[in-house]
């Protein structure tokens, strides 16, 4: 219901400015027979990709429902904005994102909107621990235990690791922080957002348990992912990915590179190679032929997935059951 009551204002406001966009949006609450006050938060709050959008639509349940940019199975690093996005970001109260670096499309956006927008980028929340970017697709096992950044040491973009949402105690504490930016924002709701995020917190911390659970047979099996987007899912669960065909899903990987990670698929013993839904499946084809590994898919950002509150914990465990399939599978 709410996609169709953006559409009804998208299509009566977009010719008649910020008036406009009220009175439409007052039409579409009286024709669907809902608060106005619900349908405001609903457009007034702007999320770039499903993971996030799936946290921010916990902490707005019962007040609203945030506007989603990034459908589909698109991806953030290729996303190009369509006028009538870029038209509801500018009427926005609040835009939340990761970061410049993970969502380039939001950087000249950002840069151009109305004063009134608030933006929030995730990369700086309070309470989010950031890994260092690794710049080579080669890293050995447990490298990853170096490097830990809190948000407050002030991290360039360019060597940070922008995937935040893979480390459950990073999601718990974007709950907290949306609350808090939401509750500043729309102070008649404060109390339903910090319970809301309370509440987020206690099932993540559940899912938590059971993730961990799912990954401990996992331990100790070497494997290589499509792009370094892991790092914080494999971290929190002690994985061991040993490498990846690309460093950015942007940049195709060298005939050497390629020639490269095989020679280490072999040495390391690596179990698996895993491509993604949108990123060159004949690669990993390529690289597994005339080895043991196996080939498996990660999706680290739920592009095939429905959009909602329950997406990001969709997206979790189908992380943990995929590699589970592909490292551990059933005999």
């Amino acid at each position: 219901m709410m996609g169709a009551l953006w559409t009804l204002r998208e299509t009566l406001c977009c010719a008649s400015g910020g008036r406009g966009a009220a009175l439409a949006l007052l039409a579409a609450a009286l024709v669907a027979g809902l608060p106005a006050a619900a349908i405001a938060a609903s457009a007034d709050v702007v999320v770039t990709i499903k993971p996030i959008h799936s946290l921010v639509t916990r902490i707005m349940e019962g007040v609203g429902e945030p506007l989603l940019l990034v459908e589909g199975n698109a991806s953030p690093h290729s996303f190009a904005l369509r006028p009538s996005q870029v038209q509801a970001v500018d009427r926005a109260g609040v835009f939340i994102r990761v970061s410049e670096r993970l969502e380039p499309f939001t950087g000249k956006l950002v840069r151009a909107l109305p004063q009134g927008v608030e933006v929030v980028s995730l990369i700086d929340a309070p309470g989010v621990k950031l890994v260092g970017r690794r710049e080579e697709g080669n890293f050995e096992p447990h490298a990853h235990a170096e490097g830990d950044a809190d948000h407050a040491a002030g991290d360039d973009q360019g060597v940070t690791d922008n995937h935040i949402w893979l480390d459950p105690d990073n999601a718990k504490a974007i709950g907290v922080y949306v609350a808090e930016v939401l509750s500043a924002r729309y102070p008649e709701h404060a109390e339903r957002f910090r319970t809301n995020a309370a509440q987020l917190a206690g099932d993540i911390a559940t899912l938590t348990a059971e993730l961990t659970a799912v990954t401990l047979p996992l331990r100790h099996k070497p494997f290589v992912v499509f792009h370094d987007a892991y790092q914080y899912f494999d971290r929190r669960f002690d994985l061991d990915a040993v490498g990846s065909i690309t460093v950015s899903p942007e940049v195709q990987p060298s005939a050497k590179r390629l020639i490269e990670l095989r020679h280490k698929i072999r040495e390391l013993k690596a179990v698996c190679v895993f491509a993604e839904p949108l990123f060159q499946p004949r690669l990993v084809a390529a690289l597994t032929e005339d080895t043991d590994a196996r080939a498996g898919t990660l999706d680290p950002e739920g592009l095939n997935l429905e959009p909602g509150a329950q997406l990001y914990f969709v997206l979790m465990r189908n992380l943990a059951s995929s590699l589970k399939a592909c490292l551990a599978p059933a005999t």
